[in-house]
């Protein structure tokens, strides 16, 4: 695997805990997503919360609307490892509410709360909880002085109103939250990023708001979000596409995989694939990316369809085809053996499990020494926790 010829200079921020996740400093950039089942339907919730948990999420956002929606949440998180943020209105009780039950955020405004001491209330709760709040700003809902004064949403707009909650919080000492500046234009939510990230030190969340369908969406949210991650600004990410919320969990880690940021998974490269290609490139990718969707460790695997640009890609590959008569498959940059086409898929499947195997039973070995458990006989390895500890340590 080739080394990145560019490296990104991260903005230093405050690191603030979601759960047991980091959010800010060094810590990787987290991927989030938000359900969009009803959040009384606790079943349907959970179902789609645990699958997201299974693509890689890092972090849920659950929307609370109402009282009931807030009891129905307290049941959720209980069944539930990955940390949740709750995303709630106006309505100050329901925020006390879902940090008793244990939100590990709150996504809530403090200037839209109303009184002050409504406004202490929450504050103080999410203190004595130590839970982070998220300042969360959208173009389409900017405050009515800020619309008239600026006559439509403008990036100095989306930083006005966000510096205007996050007075509030700093009169009231509280510094343990995060800021979202989102728009569904992407030189606008860019450049209130770029302004307002010159003038905190708290995490930013990245999103290209109601970015559109799972194509365009995911080209737009790469084009915004590249650009900012590449100047080192974000430190959560939300592609918010109008498709199953599993699909902008892997579209959010292609964003930070092809920046070098974070990987996760298997990262294919493939020609386009033109007459010289000796087998059917595009329907070996589709069924490769099927059977190996639930790999999680990081790996490139390279496709070509012929001896041009086939055997450079393949050596620069963890797994590399490079199409011949017969085709060559090569294993950590050298040829390892030939491959008829009947046998393509299988064969690449077996042997990029082989590799993934290998890499975890080397990762848990050298961390064998901290995947230590206590029971009545004595110390034991956790085979289950070593592996989680492998994958984590592969993922960054």
């Amino acid at each position: 695997m080739s080394q990145p010829v560019f490296k990104i200079n991260r903005r230093q921020s405050r690191q603030i805990m979601v759960g047991h996740v980091p959010v800010g400093g060094n810590a990787p950039i987290a991927v989030q997503s938000m359900t969009n089942t009803e959040t009384t339907d606790v079943e349907s919730t959970v179902r789609q919360i645990k699958a997201l948990e299974a693509v890689g999420a890092d972090i849920v956002r659950v929307s609370v609307p109402s009282m009931e929606a807030a009891e129905a949440f307290g049941r959720i998180k209980q069944q539930v490892s990955v940390p949740l943020i709750s995303d709630i209105h106006f309505d100050y009780k329901i925020a006390l509410r879902v940090a008793e039950l244990g939100a590990d955020c709150l996504r809530i405004n403090p200037g839209n709360i109303g009184r002050e001491d409504r406004v202490r209330a929450v504050v103080g709760s999410a203190r004595d909880r130590n839970i982070p709040i998220r300042i969360g700003v959208n173009a389409g809902s900017l405050e009515k002085e800020l619309q008239k004064k600026y006559g439509e949403p403008t990036p100095q707009a989306l930083v006005e109103s966000a510096k205007r909650h996050i007075d509030i919080l700093d009169r009231l000492d509280f510094q343990n939250f995060k800021v979202s500046l989102k728009a569904s234009d992407v030189f606008m939510t860019v450049l209130a990023y770029r302004e307002l990230a010159t003038q905190i030190e708290q995490p930013l969340h990245l999103g290209i708001t109601e970015a559109g369908g799972m194509r365009s969406g995911s080209v737009k949210s790469a084009i915004g979000l590249g650009m900012l991650l590449a100047e080192g600004i974000g430190d959560t990410i939300r592609v918010s596409l109008a498709a199953d919320p599993a699909e902008e969990i892997k579209v959010g880690f292609d964003i930070l995989k092809s920046l070098h940021i974070r990987s996760k998974g298997i990262n294919f490269i493939a020609c386009p694939s033109c007459s010289r290609q000796n087998f059917d490139v595009i329907s070996t990718v589709n069924a490769l990316e099927a059977r190996l969707e639930d790999i999680l460790v990081p790996m490139d695997v390279a496709i070509i369809g012929c001896v041009v640009n086939g055997p450079g890609e393949a050596r620069e590959a963890d797994v590399g085809l490079a199409g011949g008569s017969p085709n060559l498959l090569y294993v950590n940059g050298k040829p390892d053996h030939k491959v008829e086409n009947e046998q393509l898929v299988a064969e690449l499947e077996r042997v990029v499990r082989a590799e993934v195997d290998k890499r975890l039973q080397e990762n848990a070995n050298s961390t064998s020494s901290v995947s230590l458990r206590v029971t009545d006989g004595g110390v034991t390895v956790s085979p289950q926790q070593d592996q989680a500890v492998a994958i984590q340590k592969l993922t960054g």
